[in-house]
């Protein structure tokens, strides 16, 4: 009886899993990793024009 039991149980689980419509993962929305890059690379450029500017004015206490 158990076995019984057990196969019909299997039997409607399968069904079900195959009674599921697939479809496709949305699509993901990349446009903050796009944004945070393009923060980023901002950041960096300022921070290199800080750095020459200090090299510049570093340079000329120099002399």
């Amino acid at each position: 009886m158990k076995k019984i039991v057990a196969l019909s149980l299997i039997a409607a689980a399968s069904l079900s899993v195959a009674a599921c419509k697939k479809t496709e993962a949305p699509v993901a929305n990349d446009t903050n990793v796009v944004e945070n890059s393009t923060e980023v690379v901002e950041d960096s450029n300022a921070a290199m024009a800080d750095t020459n500017a200090v090299a510049v004015d570093n340079a000329s206490n120099a002399m």
